[in-house]
């Protein structure tokens, strides 16, 4: 028997969900027959696919395939035209609960300029009512060897410390989803490793990753899956071995041969 105790209304609602997708088995992410336009353009045709609970997926495209626009649908950034897309079987239209439950790094997003480091990562806890405020933030600081630079103001930072402070808000209140475009991108090589041991690790615990990137070699070493994306649709999906249909290639060979051949 489970007994909820000395917990909020918002609290019991976030773990009755929960329970209800562990007892029913619902996809961590789904995505069926998705379609959006921008004026005659359509960015998204028809996109389907779906996430398990504890997988790291790789959605990957060239430029303007539609992959960011698939990650602010998911978001609730944007209204899909149609089809249906869910989150821990909370449809994506209800941005306010599945922002709750997600962490999410935008594409090409910096924290405010006028906070400093350790302001934005305490705004970011007290949003998500996060408990254990102080010991979070330094922790996250000190992952990213930035410990002593939490009085400096955004603006004053780099952009792979820019970088390093949105990848620290999407972790720091340990969301069951993580959704995350081109979380590698400005980041060197010693937190490039850093970070994908992370997502690894967290993995392994039960997250449900879906990460967009151009760096294919990160990819290939990390995610268990991918769906490939081009023209506003999906062209391929499944695991690496299944992709390439037996052959011998690496998954950038896969990639332009289906991108090119598409």
């Amino acid at each position: 028997m489970i007994i909820l105790t000395d917990i909020s209304k918002g609290d019991a609602e976030d773990v009755f969900l929960y329970l209800l997708f562990i007892l029913f088995c619902v996809s961590a992410i789904e995505v069926k027959d998705v379609c959006k336009s921008f004026g005659e353009f359509k960015a998204l045709d028809g996109v389907s696919f779906r996430i398990e609970k504890g997988e790291l997926f790789g959605l990957l495209g060239p430029n303007g395939a539609g992959k960011t626009t698939l990650l602010r649908i998911l978001t609730g950034q944007l209204e899909q035209d149609g089809g249906e897309a869910t989150v821990l079987g909370i449809r994506s239209t209800d941005h306010v609960k599945v922002k709750e439950n997600c962490g999410i790094v935008p594409e090409s997003e910096s924290p405010p300029s006028f906070l400093t480091a350790l302001e934005f990562l305490q705004l970011v806890c007290m949003l998500r009512k996060t408990k254990d405020i102080e010991r979070k933030t330094r922790r996250w600081l000190s992952f990213f060897r930035m410990d002593g630079q939490g009085d400096i103001l955004c603006r004053d930072m780099s952009k792979g410390q820019r970088q390093k402070l949105m990848l620290a808000s999407a972790f720091i209140h340990e969301p069951r989803v993580l959704l995350l475009d081109e979380p590698f991108i400005n980041l060197d090589p010693i937190y490039q490793r850093k970070v994908r041991d992370h997502l690894e690790s967290i993995r392994k615990e039960g997250i449900t990753i879906l990460m967009c990137t151009h760096i294919l070699d990160l990819a290939e070493k990390l995610c268990g899956r991918v769906a490939i994306i081009n023209n506003g649709r999906v062209i391929a999906t499944g695991t690496l071995e299944q992709i390439r249909k037996g052959g011998g290639e690496g998954l950038e060979d896969v990639f332009i041969r289906l991108v090119e051949g598409d």
